[in-house]
């Protein structure tokens, strides 16, 4: 019998029926819940009178539009206190468990679903946001999911699926000094394009993603999506092991033991025929930032803007000026002749205390330019409360950054941390698209070391510049 990849062997555990033509009705093991896609949800089940079949496998938490400064108050009226407080009686009503805002066990929640045990090897995840494919670093199938599919899991725990061809990324060499895995899946996303892993589940192998952490691997999870492709994949070994025991909602006890014994087998066989196969040498890898409004459009910091008159396909032409159009940029400049305005340390890619560790080792003993706002939001609450153990948030502050509670924040523009138009940021988010982070706003994807050097020089900066001061 030929071996099986891991997407593979997950998957054909969960299938409750299979249909002709393709699909499969899966069921779900776990789904989180948040205040921007559930509204929609809850009313059809409300229309319908349907009710939710397995409160305790849900998880909720808002995120999205939640103020991350003067958050007491500001939850007291306007749209986001209106968002979760329907949030919280539509949990109410429906048995699921709510996660405050004011709990220490708040935060984003491709962050908080990690740190308190809900996400768990072999399973399959779900929640009503593209990022969800951040979870796949503990070995289980992830992916976001519409409205009317996180109504269909409430009601039903199960949804109607097409399986994935397969691909696997193969990440090998040691990262250089000042390069991170933010680097890593930038480079592989402008090497493949974002709809280079459409139709295809990914998983990443090789020594570069064994010697990951498991924040790292959550990094380079997140932005598969930006790749094209809904589910990214890691095989789990002892680190997930390690980083799930003693979780608040991991098994415990003679059931933890089962679950690690259960594990042992999540990992692609080492016979498995995948569809496609991408390798990368993370060792050649510079510092990167995109210059233009898809991830794709990226390049090492020590390179130029490119010229879209050298570009002999007319369809992709017109892509590249527009970006630069919009972006404000022009053909040929030196990346780090880039001067920005604002920088964002955060989200559910570049959120958790390794980012923000990283990004104070730049910042201690240095100070914000002149002209330049920068903020930092924990991607969660214990995330922040860890942080403040460490002094990490005296290191913000001292060199001029704000120190926000956790949420999404200036990800994704939907609260009141934003970009006013042709306001330049240089972000640890994962999206660049046109107005992602505010009308008009203009976005540079980095890794957060890559953001703090920018903070402090004011321009788009190789960070290796600043480590070798030290």
């Amino acid at each position: 019998m030929a071996g099986r990849t891991l997407y593979e062997k997950i998957w054909d555990a969960h299938i409750v029926r299979s249909y002709d033509g393709g699909d499969d009705l899966i069921y779900i093991d776990r789904h989180l819940v948040q205040e921007v896609s559930s509204p929609q949800a809850f009313a059809a089940l409300d229309e319908y009178g349907r009710t939710v079949r397995r409160p305790e496998a849900h998880l909720s938490v808002a995120d999205h539009a939640v103020p991350t400064k003067n958050r007491s108050q500001e939850l007291k009226t306007g749209l986001a206190a209106r968002q979760v407080e329907r949030l919280v009686d539509n949990c109410h009503r429906y048995e699921i468990p709510y996660i405050p805002t004011d709990d220490p066990r708040h935060g984003i929640v491709h962050v908080i679903g990690p740190e308190l045990g809900f996400t768990q090897p072999g399973t399959t995840l779900v929640c009503g946001d593209s990022h969800t494919c951040t979870h796949g670093a503990f070995g289980c199938i992830a992916f976001g999911i519409g409205a009317s599919e996180c109504a269909c899991v409430l009601a039903t725990q199960t949804l109607r699926q097409r399986k994935q061809k397969t691909m696997r990324v193969s990440l090998d060499g040691a990262l250089p000094e000042g390069v991170t895995i933010k680097d890593v899946i930038i480079a592989l996303i402008a090497k493949i394009g974002t709809g280079g892993g459409v139709g295809y589940a990914i998983e990443y192998v090789g020594s570069a993603v064994e010697a990951l952490s498991m924040q790292a691997r959550m990094t380079l999870c997140n932005m598969t999506i930006e790749a094209g492709s809904r589910v990214g994949l890691v095989g789990v070994d002892e680190k997930t092991i390690a980083f799930l025991k003693g979780r608040p909602l991991s098994p415990k006890g003679a059931d933890w033991e089962a679950a690690v014994a259960a594990w042992a087998n999540l990992r692609s066989d080492e016979d498995a025929q995948f569809d496609h196969c991408v390798s990368l040498d993370v060792s050649q890898l510079a510092p990167q930032v995109s210059w233009g409004t898809t991830p794709e459009q990226s390049v090492s910091v020590t390179g130029h803007i490119p010229d879209p008159m050298q570009e002999s396909d007319p369809d992709r032409r017109f892509g590249l000026q527009k970006s630069l159009d919009y972006m404000a940029l022009t053909a040929g400049t030196a990346i780090r002749d880039i001067t920005i305005d604002k920088v964002f340390i955060g989200s559910c890619t570049n959120g958790r205390i390794e980012d923000l560790r990283s990004a104070a080792a730049i910042l201690e003993g240095r100070t914000v330019a002149p002209g330049v706002s920068a903020i930092v939001v924990p991607g969660s609450a214990a995330t922040r409360i860890a942080a403040e153990a460490e002094g990490l948030d005296l290191i913000f502050r001292s060199a001029g950054f704000e120190w926000r509670e956790a949420g999404c924040s200036m990800c994704v523009g939907m609260n009141d941390d934003r970009l006013a138009e042709g306001e330049r940021c240089a972000s640890t988010s994962n999206r660049n698209f046109e107005g992602r982070q505010g009308i008009g706003g203009r976005t540079h994807l980095m890794s957060p070391q890559m953001a703090a050097a920018a903070a402090v020089t004011g321009r788009l900066t190789d960070v290796r510049e600043l480590l070798s001061c030290r």
